[in-house]
This record gives structure tokens, C-alpha cells and sequence, in this order.
């Protein structure tokens, strides 16, 4: 169960280390493409990096946190073979490193990040008027969606490959 809580938090890390290399350093458009419709329309492109060698950082941290998280499922599958997780068992490790992680999302990337200190506005001026009138982030349906429906399926589908072997 300690096992379980780490990789959370470490996938939580990635996800957010992936999200400062996008927003802060890569700055492309194509990162966007889960937020509103009205954001992404209104999106300037950035031709010029934020400062000299800005966006191969960016692609750096990002290889990084891919890495972390593929670091996160491997050894999360590794470590139940080794200590002979039931079906039960794994399904409740993924379910809840997912879980955790979508919690973190909601509450750290949409309501803190998103509308309280307005860091994606600092990096994105002109996306300001589309996040100016709301009290949490645009998309809670999608994000409860994920949360009850489209994490357990992947979890219980992750757990029953699992458990075959």
C-alpha cells in the first residue's frame, strides 16, 4: 500500500512537471487542445521562445516526465508480480494511483492553478475573458467523467491483463 501512495505522488509529479514544461517553457498550441473551445480559438502562437533555450528545457522536463510516468506503471506492475497481486489487488493500486492523480488534477491544476493564481493566464494574457466569470475550471464533467467511469474501466481492464499472468 506504501508502494501505491508513492507512485501516486510520483505520477502526480510527472503530470505536473509536464504541465510547467508545456505551459511555461514549450508554449505550443497543440498542448491545449483539452481546454475550451473559446481558449483555443483566442490562442496566440508563439514564434519566439520565452528566452534562449526555453523550449529545449521544455522538451527536456517533458521527456522526463514521460519517463516518470512509464517509470510509475512498470514498476507498479513489477512490484505486484513480485509480490503476487490478486486481480483485486492490482485493480485497487490502479484504481487508486489514478484516482489520486485526478483529485491532484481537479483541485491543483483547475481551481488553484487555473482560477486562483491564474498561472496559465500569466503565460496566456489573452485568454484571460474566457476564465474571468468562473468559479472552478471548464471542464468538471469531463474530469468526473474520467474519475468514475473511464479510470475503473482502464484500471479493472490493467488488473485483469495483469492477473493473467
Amino acid at each position: 500500500m506504501l508502494i501505491t501512495i508513492f507512485l501516486a505522488i510520483v505520477f502526480c509529479a510527472a503530470i505536473s512537471l509536464m504541465l510547467l514544461s508545456a505551459v511555461a517553457f514549450i508554449q505550443d498550441k497543440k498542448f491545449f487542445s483539452s481546454a475550451p473551445k473559446e481558449a483555443q480559438n483566442i490562442l496566440k502562437p508563439r514564434n519566439t521562445a520565452l528566452f534562449y533555450g526555453a523550449r529545449v528545457i521544455g522538451w527536456v522536463l517533458m521527456g522526463f516526465s514521460i519517463a516518470m510516468i512509464i517509470g510509475v506503471g512498470v514498476i507498479s506492475i513489477w512490484d505486484g508480480f513480485r509480490c503476487s497481486l490478486t486481480f483485486r489487488q492490482f485493480f485497487l493500486r490502479f484504481v487508486l494511483i489514478f484516482t489520486i492523480y485526478k483529485i491532484y488534477d481537479m483541485v491543483c491544476f483547475d481551481y488553484f492553478l487555473l482560477m486562483k493564481y491564474k498561472f496559465f493566464q500569466y503565460y496566456f494574457p489573452e485568454i484571460e475573458s474566457v476564465y474571468s466569470n468562473r468559479k472552478y475550471g471548464f471542464n468538471i464533467r469531463s474530469q468526473l467523467l474520467k474519475l468514475l467511469v473511464i479510470f475503473p474501466a482502464a484500471s479493472a481492464l490493467a488488473a485483469w491483463i495483469c492477473a493473467l499472468f
